[in-house]
């Protein structure tokens, strides 16, 4: 029986980023950039009013009071996107419009609010210090800089960044595309009203859903055929158009036999078993001429979800070139005791919260049942138990691993 990191280390030692393609910046958000990308030019391009008032010459307002104004003539307006250069001769102000350009001369904005006067004559009642109110060429990106580095997360600041240097297109770690798939004779599409002994396909969604929190390009391909060249057929079909393949129903008992000796052609997949509660039954293995990562996970709903939390997901985080692929863990204080099988790392649902001091409590759901699946849909967490650990008491300090970011 491996352990769950001897299995973490097999199965992400397979991990393989598929190549950088080049997209659409629109398209971008939530991938890794996978180029660094450099300012041509600077950014803002050109000198501009921070605020709607008057560009002028700091030096010319300088004794400006509330006492003693400073009366200038209005000689123009410039709105934003004006093209046409003006230039401002001494003790003259021109209006500007917020992002428009400042005229030749003027080196500092008064806003509207420190002003009085007409569309002729304004008078300054407030001294104004050179480049006050004014966004400066290259304040924000110098030409040369690198706008977004190789490996970013490409979140919406980026993507407005890349949109203000001028990238319309960006080189990205694409998402990799996975193929869900469910075995076992007893399974019944959500279409059809099961019959006696039959129950619903819940992994193909519940496991398409994960895959796609977890950043892939998840294709639900639903029931598998009980046939077994059907199959392989399907299987194969998939693995051309597919970075990893998810088979579940397909990691313990006789069904999953079938599906090994189904696909036995295509690869080499190894059953076995480790050491983790739930979801203990797994298998791997890579199949067809591109060796795809191939992973069978337990049919319990339950025990898929966790095995694809704890195996799964990381592998996708590593094809998707993220540095870190594990979720977040904190300390929490147990509200329940917890009771463990020696041998086995357990994962248990729990809900975290913090105290009026702002300390991490976890109340352990399901009541240990694996195949409670209402009180995963409850967990905002996992609560990890170690190997050597069976008992776990009141208030004792526990690891807790984050689950998927409720609204």
């Amino acid at each position: 029986m491996r352990t769950v990191a001897e299995q973490l280390e097999r199965v992400l030692s397979a991990a393989v980023t598929p190549p950088a393609v080049r997209v659409a910046i629109s398209e971008a958000h939530g991938l890794l950039c996978a180029e660094e990308v450099v300012a041509s030019a600077a950014l803002p391009a050109f000198d501009q009013a921070a605020v709607d008032g008057y560009a002028v010459r700091s030096v010319d307002v300088a004794i400006a009071s509330q006492g003693h104004p400073v009366v200038l003539p209005v000689v123009g307006g410039i709105e934003a996107g004006v093209r046409t250069a003006h230039r401002l001769q001494p003790m003259q102000t021109v209006y500007v419009a917020t992002g428009a350009p400042l005229p030749t001369v003027a080196d500092a904005v008064v806003p509207r609010s420190l002003t009085q006067g007409t569309e002729a004559r304004v008078s300054v009642t407030k001294p104004i210090e050179s480049g006050q109110f004014v966004r400066r060429t290259g304040e924000d990106v110098q030409p040369g800089d690198i706008a977004v580095r190789s490996g970013a997360f490409i979140g919406s600041p980026q993507v407005g960044l890349l949109a203000a240097v001028g990238r319309d297109k960006v080189l990205v770690h694409p998402r990799p595309r996975v193929s869900i798939v469910s075995v076992g004779d007893e399974l019944v599409d959500v279409a059809r009203h099961p019959g006696p002994g039959q129950v619903y396909d819940v992994n193909s969604f519940s496991l398409a859903a994960a895959a796609r929190d977890a950043g892939a390009d998840a294709t639900r391909v639903g029931i598998a055929p009980r046939d077994p060249r059907r199959l392989r057929d399907l299987i194969e079909a998939r693995l051309l158009v597919s970075e990893m393949m998810v088979i579940s129903g397909a990691a313990g008992g006789h069904s999953a036999e079938l599906v090994v000796e189904a696909l036995a052609e295509l690869g080499r997949l190894d059953l076995g078993r480790v050491a983790m509660q739930p979801g203990s039954a797994q298998g791997y293995g890579l199949l067809g001429p591109d060796q795809v990562p191939t992973l069978l996970l337990p049919a319990n709903p339950v025990s898929a979800l966790v095995v694809f939390e704890v195996i799964v997901r990381p592998m996708l985080r590593v094809m998707l070139g993220r540095r870190n692929p594990y979720r977040r863990t904190v300390t929490a204080r147990t509200l329940e005791p917890i009771v463990s099988p020696v041998g086995r790392r357990q994962f248990l649902r729990g809900q975290l919260m913090r105290d009026d001091r702002g300390e991490y409590l976890v109340h352990i759901l399901g009541g240990g049942g694996t195949h409670l699946l209402a009180s995963l849909a409850e967990a905002n967490c996992l609560v990890l138990v170690d190997e050597v650990t069976t008992e776990v008491p009141i208030g004792a300090e526990v690891p807790v691993s984050f689950l998927a970011q409720r609204a």
